[in-house]
């Protein structure tokens, strides 16, 4: 039953349906296989169960909060505080966009976000200092995956509520994650911009103009500490934390930066609107597959499969990564999550590997899916930002999908990694 399920959602994704209508008609489907008609009173009930998540309402309210700051002027704020602190370095508007980046992490949690809004500033500014075009845009791409691996991250907060694992603890192990694989990636843009001669010659910032860019980027900055620091000290939960970033936002917009209207405002709301929608529909929809696959039994059926053939976690892993990674080239990373998590966290957790580790490693896997063709949505949005082929930013990328994967392997086969910040928080 099985192999006629996942035939029938790729027949249905092959011919151009929507990820979300596949979904629910495979489940659908499913469940006319296993339990007939008379348990169709199910597919409403799960549809509805599958939202029905006080965790889910986060992600619209942290969408919102970063779509909000950047309207305010915060993306330009971060870049030129960014810009002060490496910008004299070889390769500095490189360094720029990998370390704004990771200040837009804390904000946004969602790279597709992070690459539209530092890519309208940076791939242009990177070119005209002399940085191929090509080049700037691949960077942009790629530097925009830390953004769901340091937290708040959306696909965190999905992987949480169907893994029914501790939000705050997901977000604890993407710290050490996503600093290294930004440092990873700044030593090679430093490498490559020697090599190419890109930007070679910067006067350094005074410590002067470094405080002037840190007093005007303050409450840009502290969005980040406000929201990571009620979460992990436990004054809010991730949820709660959303509801106070969106206040937050709407303060520095208006009455700090004064930089908000209220036309501003209402398309925020209605691009908020259009990216959380598609996310918790997916959600929803899932419910009904992961009932029918459990129903019919499928993740112990895997799991003995994958037990029969390894009874080591690491090789398990490994395993896992390969899979996600080849998922993550022909799927949405929401419905990645959605479908392959009720298969695979029950599996490892009967192999002994901890659900926060399994969550950062299935999290990160996919992640990367969005700088790889051929459904990469981080590269058509880069790609339509910079005004150039696909294929010119494929050649440039690869070197920095290898740090990716370099970080993938360190993750899934060095678990204290990612688990010494919760161990730290006592989140673990």
């Amino acid at each position: 039953m099985f192999a006629l399920i996942a035939l029938a959602f790729f027949t249905m994704v092959l011919t151009g349906m929507p990820i979300a209508f596949a979904l629910g008609l495979t489940g659908l489907l499913g469940l006319l296989m296993t339990m007939g008609t008379s348990l169709l009173m199910l597919v409403p009930q799960q549809i509805f169960s599958g939202m029905n998540s006080f965790v889910l309402m986060a992600i619209p309210l942290f969408l919102l909060s970063g779509e909000l700051m950047n309207v305010s002027g915060i993306t330009e704020r971060i870049v030129r505080f960014t810009n002060t602190l490496v910008g004299h370095r070889k390769g500095g508007l490189g360094h720029v966009n990998i370390v704004a980046n990771i200040f837009m992490a804390g904000i946004s949690g969602a790279a597709v976000a992070d690459a539209a809004a530092l890519g309208t500033m940076l791939i242009p500014a990177m070119n005209k200092s002399g940085y191929s075009r090509p080049y700037a845009t691949a960077l942009t791409g790629a530097a925009s995956i830390i953004g769901p691996t340091i937290p708040p991250s959306m696909a965190m907060i999905v992987y949480g509520s169907v893994a029914n694992t501790s939000i705050a603890g997901l977000f604890a192990t993407g710290f050490l994650p996503g600093l290294f694989l930004g440092l990873l990636m700044m030593v090679l843009n430093h490498f490559i911009s020697s090599r190419r001669g890109y930007q070679m010659q910067q006067q350094k910032a005074t410590p002067g103009e470094v405080f002037r860019a840190m007093k005007d980027g303050l409450f840009a900055l502290g969005m980040p500490l406000i929201i990571l620091g009620g979460i992990l000290s436990g004054i809010f939960t991730p949820t709660e934390a959303a509801g106070v970033a969106v206040g937050y936002s709407l303060f520095v917009g208006l009455f700090i930066f004064r930089t908000l209207t209220l036309s501003m405002i209402w398309q925020a709301l209605k691009k908020t609107i259009s990216i959380s929608g598609v996310a918790l529909l997916l959600v929803s929809v899932g419910g009904i597959l992961s009932w029918v696959l459990t129903v019919a039994q499928v993740p112990q059926t895997i799991a003995a499969g994958i037990l029969g053939i390894t009874g080591n976690k690491y090789v398990f892993l490994l395993l896992v990564c390969a899979l996600l990674l080849v998922v993550g080239c022909f799927m949405d990373l929401t419905a990645s999550i959605v479908i392959l998590t009720p298969i695979l966290a029950p599996i490892a957790a009967q192999m002994g590997i901890h659900p926060l580790h399994f969550g950062i490693t299935v999290v990160l896997a996919l992640n990367i899916g969005l700088n790889t063709p051929p459904v990469g949505a981080v590269l058509f949005v880069v790609a339509s930002i910079g005004q150039i082929s696909m294929e010119s930013i494929i050649k440039e990328i690869w070197p920095f999908v290898l740090c990716q994967l370099g970080t993938l392997l360190l993750v899934a086969l060095v678990p204290w990694f990612s688990l010494l910040v919760p161990r730290l928080l006592g989140l673990y």
